[in-house]
């Protein structure tokens, strides 16, 4: 099974895509589509949109694996913009046919650290891990999609219908 995994975000959206098969995790491609804070809103949402989808025709996934959306009261823009860029994000994936997974965040840090409440780094370091990377990707938005990725094949892995 091909797993793209998307760390959505207005200005660095990451992504990792993983092949699954006879439970072998395989690398085939990581990294961020970045949008330039001076473009307006509409413009960095068709980037982000041009992106994915780009990055759909040329991966050909089979499932696309999303964050769930958390708020934080202290922080309720944040949230605003972020659904702006996970909305173009799930438009990609109905287009293209794709299922589209989102988890909780402590779902993934549990499939892969074994802890609802697992640190950045711990997870960080799990991907590495898993993945036999020699660094740490540049940026942690990279780690975060390639942890979805790896999350949707170890739940898939033990329970296949997802639950």
């Amino acid at each position: 099974m091909r797993i793209l995994g998307i760390d959505p975000a207005l200005s660095i959206t990451g992504y990792g895509v993983i092949d699954f098969t006879r439970n072998k995790i395989l690398l085939l491609e990581a990294g961020v589509i970045k949008t330039s804070v001076k473009d307006p809103l509409a413009v960095r949402l068709k980037d982000i949109y041009q992106g994915v989808n780009s990055l759909i025709l040329d991966a050909k996934p089979e499932v696309m694996v999303l964050e769930k959306i958390f708020a934080h009261y202290h922080h309720p823009a944040t949230s605003y913009l972020l659904g702006h860029a996970r909305g173009v994000i799930c438009l990609t994936s109905a287009e293209a046919n794709i299922p589209l997974i989102e988890y909780a965040a402590t779902r993934v840090k549990k499939a892969i650290v074994g802890q609802g409440q697992a640190s950045k780094i711990q997870v960080q370091r799990m991907v590495m891990s898993v993945l036999s990377l020699k660094e740490v990707p540049k940026y942690t938005d990279v780690t975060d999609a390639l942890a979805l990725a790896i999350a949707h094949s170890n739940i898939m892995k033990f329970n296949p219908a997802g639950k």
